[in-house]
């Protein structure tokens, strides 16, 4: 009893794999068709539709056609997405290289205005930055030189100046003085003349 039990679950399952792989086997049919699906589908539909003789397969005219007709759409699809990819290619290699060019000139300008920015052109030569502020400093320092020089000239020459006058105020007081003493030895010598002369006349 208990092997046929177990003969009966072993059949009902091997039956179920069957019914199971008839079924799959039969949607797999149901999916390929002639007009959908992809070219090797509509391939798989002629042959195992497609009727035997002998070691050949008969395949009906209109269903060769029909495949023809696909086959050549799709290669006409595939051709023009080619051209398109082609085109695209083509359009974003253009735009490259113009990319390439304008990258080119940037950098150019970029070197240009660094040279610009890291040099100063003095009296039309470019010079760089620290030679210019070397060259400025420089001029910097001469002037004050010169100036402290003039300034040390100017104090020694107004010293001398004041001096100098100083001394001549000196001199025309003492020529003042000398004069008028003259003048009054001069007032006292007519004096006594005068006198010498009124006493002869007497």
């Amino acid at each position: 009893m208990k092997f046929l039990t177990q003969v009966a679950v072993i059949l009902l399952i091997t039956l179920s794999f069957q019914n199971l792989k008839a079924q799959t086997a039969d949607d797999t049919e149901e999916k390929l068709s002639l007009n959908s699906g992809t070219i090797d589908n509509q391939f798989e539909y002629v042959i195992k539709k497609s009727g035997r003789y002998q070691e050949y397969k008969v395949v009906k005219q209109t269903w060769l056609f029909t495949l023809k007709a696909h086959v050549l759409d799709s290669l006409q699809a595939v051709h023009k997405d080619l051209s398109d990819t082609q085109a695209v290619v083509k359009t974003q290699a253009e735009e490259i290289e113009s990319l390439k060019s304008n990258l080119s000139n940037t950098e150019s300008t970029l070197n240009a205005t660094n040279d610009e920015k890291n040099n100063i052109s003095l009296f039309g030569i470019q010079t760089s930055k620290a030679s210019y502020k070397v060259l400025m400093w420089s001029i910097i320092g001469g002037l004050l030189a010169l100036l402290f020089l003039f300034i040390y000239k100017f104090k020694g020459s107004n010293s001398a100046t004041r001096e100098a006058k100083h001394k001549l105020d000196e001199v025309e007081t003492e020529f003042e003085e000398h004069r008028r003493n003259a003048l009054e030895r001069e007032q006292k010598v007519r004096r006594q003349l005068q006198d010498e002369l009124n006493k002869h006349k007497s």
